[in-house]
């Protein structure tokens, strides 16, 4: 029986008909990233809550202890001071002069000590005289028991001088140290960051309670350290020694290496913050080509532990739940398989077992809600 060319044809036209329907109506694959599992260092870290700051080691702000107008300014901003350098000094030609009326004072008790003492010796010679005449009937019980009697009160009176001009000397002492009050002097070498006064304008030490701008701003630049807040939740994960990377918006990527040399003995509880434990990290080898500056910001990673040569994937691949699993691409469709996981951050995350090297775990889905079985490629952007 032979089939009419025209129902043949017709056959055929609906066959394809019905065949690109279906192939238009299947559901269309989901576009995925994947990444392959591989082999590598994984860290615990813990990093700073807000952003740290760069110290200096030794920063003082100076103000004279006492106030008065500036007559000798010694110092400007930018310049480098050693070790005890005026920086600063008060009109105090009053105290000088009291310095001079001491020492002219401590002089004339001295001479007085000495013209006492001598006194005192002429005193005790004659006694002695009458202890000799009075061992040979030569002289009265009275002239002797004078004699020893003033060779005694030269004596004290010599001791007395002799106090007197201790005590002047001290006043000496006391108004050098008055003097001293209205200079200021470099407590170590640094350079000079800022100065709030100049000459002939009067300034006062800050009064307990109201801060005011200090004199002199002095900063030692040969050593800095990195001040950064930590969660208290991993404050007791942390121990002076661990390594740590610093790095800083200023540098750029550049990492430089540090180690934790103090943790707060407190827990810092401010109104409207979450609470937070001070840490202190201290660069390793501060960077030769780049001048660190106190002020800085900066961000601390401090590695609690870390695990070489280690299967990992990202940690953005794995699954929230109740056991961590992740979702695997195989022959073009999605498949979850619950795994162990080890050390890990935010970046890295170690898979001690449900894994193997170079099967590919997705990190994000181009569409939510996808269950494991749907049909996916990979998206090579």
């Amino acid at each position: 029986m032979r089939i009419p060319v025209r129902a043949l044809l017709t056959l055929l036209m609906l066959a394809t008909a019905i065949g690109g329907w279906w192939l238009l109506s299947r559901p269309r694959p989901i576009a995925v990233r994947v990444q392959g599992v591989e082999r590598g260092l994984v860290e615990e870290v813990v990093a700073n809550t807000r952003a740290g700051t760069v110290k200096a080691c030794r920063r003082a702000r100076l103000a004279p202890g006492t106030g008065g107008q500036i007559e000798t300014l010694a110092v400007h901003e930018g310049d480098r001071v050693e070790a005890g350098q005026l920086l600063l000094e008060l009109w105090n030609q009053d105290l000088q002069a009291r310095v001079t009326l001491a020492e002219r004072e401590a002089e004339a008790a001295e001479a007085r000590s000495l013209a006492a003492c001598l006194k005192a010796d002429q005193a005790e010679r004659e006694a002695a005289r009458q202890v000799k005449l009075e061992a040979r009937n030569m002289t009265s019980e009275e002239a002797l028991d004078r004699a020893i009697t003033a060779a005694q009160a030269g004596r004290a009176d010599c001791e007395a001088a002799r106090a007197s001009a201790l005590v002047s000397k001290a006043r000496i002492g006391v108004a050098q140290a008055e003097l001293e009050r209205t200079r200021l002097t470099a407590p170590f070498a640094g350079v000079v960051a800022e100065v709030s006064g100049e000459l002939n304008e009067y300034v006062t030490p800050s009064p307990p309670g109201i801060p005011t701008p200090p004199a002199v701003d002095l900063i030692d630049d040969a050593c800095f350290y990195i001040s950064a807040p930590i969660d208290e939740v991993d404050a007791a994960k942390v121990r002076l020694g661990l390594d740590a990377r610093v790095t800083l918006d200023a540098f750029g990527d550049q990492v430089l290496a540090g180690t934790l040399r103090r943790i707060a003995p407190y827990v810092l509880d401010q109104e409207k913050q979450a609470r937070t434990v001070e840490v202190e990290v201290v660069i390793a080898e501060p960077p030769a080509d780049r001048a660190l500056l106190a002020g800085y910001s900066a961000d601390v990673e401090i590695i609690i532990d870390r695990h070489q040569d280690v299967l990992r994937i990202p940690t953005a691949a794995i699954r929230a739940g109740e056991t961590a699993s992740v979702l695997l691409l195989a022959d073009g469709v999605l498949a979850e398989r619950a795994i162990k996981t080890g050390l890990g951050n935010w970046e890295q995350t170690e898979v001690v077992s449900g894994l193997g090297v170079g099967e590919q775990v997705v990190l994000s889905l181009g569409r939510e809600g996808v269950a494991p079985g749907a049909a996916a490629v990979a998206d090579d952007d």
